[in-house]
């Protein structure tokens, strides 16, 4: 069998090493040069918002995706050097995984479940999959199909599974996403038992309570390391206050996130009309039919917990764009200018119409896809009305009018 490429002396002390890591789907960089290293026995929360690139590390560092550059290395293994082969050992040996969807197999029992992962372990020992089960609290519930089992039993089987190669590394992608507050508690406190056994966690959450709970909390925005609790400190001014204010604990919900960027928008319209935004000016929900799934909230309210979280600063009435803001109302404004470019070159709709399929479409655009609409429309300079659509990577000077 292949023998797994050792690390270097010097970065073989911690447990996972991650420098200068780069990830390329064609145009698109997921992630554009994340530094960082982890500690053996640290729990570390993985936050940022959607296609900040958590995911993708999280694959990477699993071996499930490969890196186009830099350097990954995870418990003295360097992935950046492994062929297939050693690729698929690394699996079997190093890391475990819980994902949000339990992909468990519906006519297998939870014992079964369990066993099949020890088969892609060249592992068979009944004993051990029981004793994995009765460690996530499910002993009495080894012959049992997925389909009698909740959702958070589903998961303990998913965890037991996970634990079933004796990883060192548990690889976590939102693990409670799918569970309700009870079933959420006992699942954290299954990962609570397994960071005090020692094992490394990380693990991808949104939920402020859950990362408030590891050792050390690092952030994603774009591609690129945020934050880092280890780097600045949980009180430094680039924190996220999710984190570290009771007050701002509240997990924000669609309807919110559409509030915030279309506050966002206004915003940074203003600022190219070369005029201050006025808070008591703006509307959180616009007029009638422009957003999906909103109901009417004042303004200010929505303003002062965009404030909370950093997005906005707000100062005699006047509402200014943070780096963190300004970086989100960029990216809503291009998708929203080139949906409306699409709506109306591709699709000969009318403007008004544009307009408001451009205002639900620009909140469900990935990163991905913004790319490729741009490349499909040949990269425009503005939208239908003349507004400039800031440039995206896969620009680089190549625009139309």
């Amino acid at each position: 069998m292949s023998s797994i490429a050792p690390a270097p002396p010097l970065i073989a002390a911690k447990q996972v090493v991650i420098e200068n890591l780069i990830k390329q789907y064609g145009t698109l960089r997921a992630l554009g040069g994340v530094s960082f290293a982890v500690n053996t026995g640290e729990w570390v929360a993985l936050m940022g918002p959607s296609g900040s690139g958590k995911t993708t590390l999280i694959n990477i560092l699993g071996g499930l995706d490969t890196l186009t550059s830099g350097h990954v290395v995870v418990d003295g293994v360097d992935l950046s050097k492994l062929s297939e082969s050693q690729m698929v050992r690394y699996r079997a040996e190093k890391v475990g995984f819980v994902f949000q969807q339990f992909h468990l197999v519906p006519y297998l029992t939870a014992l079964e479940n369990v066993m099949l992962a020890q088969y892609f372990h060249s592992v068979t020992d009944e004993t051990q999959a029981e004793e994995a089960l009765q460690r996530v609290g499910l002993g009495e519930r080894l012959t049992h199909l997925p389909a009698q089992l909740s959702g958070g039993e589903q998961q303990r089987v998913a965890i037991a599974r996970a634990l079933i190669n004796q990883p060192k590394i548990i690889l976590a992608d939102e693990p409670t996403g799918n569970l309700d507050e009870a079933n959420e508690t006992m699942v954290i406190q299954i990962f609570r038992e397994l960071h005090n056994a020692g094992h490394t966690i990380l693990m991808v959450t949104h939920d402020p309570d859950i990362a408030r709970q590891a050792d050390r909390r690092i952030e994603l925005a774009h591609g690129h390391l945020h934050f880092d609790t280890a780097q600045h400190g949980p009180g430094h001014p680039l924190a996220c206050p999710l984190a570290d204010t009771r007050d701002c604990c509240t997990p924000i919900s669609t309807d919110d996130e559409i509030r915030f960027d279309h506050l966002l928008e206004q915003i940074w319209t203003c600022g190219e009309e070369g005029k201050p935004a006025q808070a008591e000016r703006l509307h959180a929900t616009g007029p009638s039919g422009r957003l999906p799934v909103v109901t009417d909230e004042p303004a200010a309210r929505v303003l002062s917990r965009m404030s909370d979280l950093r997005l906005v600063e707000m100062q005699n009435g006047e509402v200014q764009l943070t780096l963190m803001g300004s970086q989100r109302a960029r990216d809503v404004v291009r998708r929203h200018r080139l949906a409306e470019r699409l709506f109306k070159d591709t699709f000969s709709i009318d403007d008004s119409e544009a307009h408001t399929q451009a205002c639900k479409f620009e909140h469900i655009i990935s990163p991905e896809l913004d790319q490729r609409i741009c490349t499909f429309l040949g990269h425009p300079k503005t939208c239908p009305h003349g507004n400039p659509i800031p440039p995206g990577e896969c620009c680089n000077g190549k625009s139309k009018g």
